[in-house]
């Protein structure tokens, strides 16, 4: 069997070990447009803080690709599917035959139109690891930073620049920071937290027209910048699919056993959409354990075996300046709350089930509230008063515990 990929991430690294845990002798070949090993990105902020290294940074050690006799291209960008004749064309005009594609494309910066954009020389994206280098070569210590954009990308790039710029201004049109994960009480708790480690928010604002060094808003407020980073959303890489035949929508559609509507093309990751169970509508879930379970879905698959994953949850674990936030699931629902001191906690509960939560500050054991939310389990069946306190085993049966911590089936 002959199997090429194109993208390197952690969902083709949960792809490879997929196929291998099947078919150990197939010939795996890896097509990676960026020039390193798969590399966890959310790390990049800690990067530039200097809390990690880029050997840190490796989603599997070096000799990962030759122990599972991956041949890895590099610095190749693949140009074009061709479904017909089974082939991948590189943009240096080779092809690539393959039995089975898998395709982990990510997604791109979304750089909206703003006028004069053209004029900043200094502008960067902050979502690779070549993002993250280029901005740390032109960063000084006078450097005047604005940041397009408060949410995690944003937010991110503040904090692993904080203490390396002269200043750092953040603009968003949404009213409040993180507005796709936290409610207004969650993003002011988070906000003023940031806000204290020197960043500068104008929210409920947007860039109405560039100069070289200046930004006018919207508002009429001015901001002189050295450096721009657009942080302003993601789009997911969809492009090769659709040409492959692959059904689109604001991602690759993939079912529960990660194939796409074409035959023996499967997907995974930032570029696809799948059935978030806390909705039961199709959405684009960018985030790491999703992207490997369905890569690992997809390469079980792609080698005959038998695999499935149809329990993705939308979910994000994140800190800033020491800040704790854990978000999972949607929050349409009875909502639980509860805030004490540097601390957030609510519950969303519908139907007798766990939908969502968001915890700012205080997220201990929080693994307990996912796993009530991807294993749907029904609240009456555990001591909810307990666990609306603190996430905790002892509100479970003593059946309950033993296969949660390994010792029953």
């Amino acid at each position: 069997m002959n199997y090429v990929m194109i993208g390197n991430s952690t969902a083709a690294v949960g792809c490879i070990e997929g196929i291998r845990s099947i078919d150990p002798k197939g010939t795996i070949t890896m097509i990676s447009e960026e020039p390193y090993p798969a590399y966890s990105r959310p790390l990049i902020s800690y990067l530039l803080q200097g809390k990690t290294t880029e050997e840190k940074m490796k989603a599997r050690p070096a000799e990962f690709y030759e122990k599972n006799g991956v041949t890895l291209l590099c610095g190749k960008r693949a140009a074009q599917v061709d479904f017909g004749r089974k082939a991948v064309v590189l943009e240096d005009g080779e092809q690539i035959y393959y039995d089975r594609l898998f395709i982990a494309t990510g997604a791109r910066p979304f750089v909206p139109p703003m006028e004069g954009l053209e004029r900043v020389k200094q502008k960067f994206t902050f979502m690779k690891l070549d993002d993250a280098k280029a901005l740390e070569a032109a960063l000084t210590p006078n450097s005047r930073v604005l940041i397009i954009g408060a949410g995690l990308i944003g937010l991110k790039c503040a904090e692993g620049i904080s203490g390396r710029a002269g200043s750092i201004t953040v603009v968003d049109l949404a009213d409040r920071v993180l507005p796709s994960i936290l409610d207004p009480k969650g993003s002011d708790m988070v906000r003023r937290h940031v806000e204290s480690n020197g960043i500068r928010f104008l929210l409920g604002d947007s860039a109405a027209e560039f100069q070289p060094n200046r930004a006018r808003l919207k508002s009429g407020r001015t901001v002189d910048f050295d450096l721009l980073v657009l942080a302003v959303g993601v789009r997911p890489n969809t492009e090769l699919a659709a040409q492959a035949g692959c059904k689109v929508g604001r991602g690759i559609v993939i079912d529960e056993h990660s194939a796409t509507s074409v035959p023996e093309i499967y997907a995974a990751g930032d570029c696809c959409e799948c059935r978030d169970i806390t909705t039961g509508q199709n959405r684009v879930l960018a985030i790491l354990p999703n992207a490997y379970l369905q890569g690992e879905t997809a390469g079980v698959n792609m080698a005959g075996g038998e695999k499935s994953f149809a329990n993705a949850v939308p979910m994000n674990a994140i800190g800033f300046f020491g800040l704790h936030v854990l978000t999972a699931g949607s929050y349409d629902g009875k909502e639980l709350v509860e805030t004490k001191a540097g601390v957030y906690r609510k519950l969303v509960v519908r139907d007798n089930l766990l939908k969502g939560f968001i915890l700012v500050g205080e997220i201990a054991r929080a693994g307990i509230y996912t796993s009530l939310i991807r294993e749907r389990t029904p609240l009456d069946t555990v001591d909810f008063e307990l666990l609306k306190q603190k996430p905790q085993l002892m509100a479970f049966s003593a059946r309950s515990r033993a296969v949660k911590l390994g010792g029953a089936k």
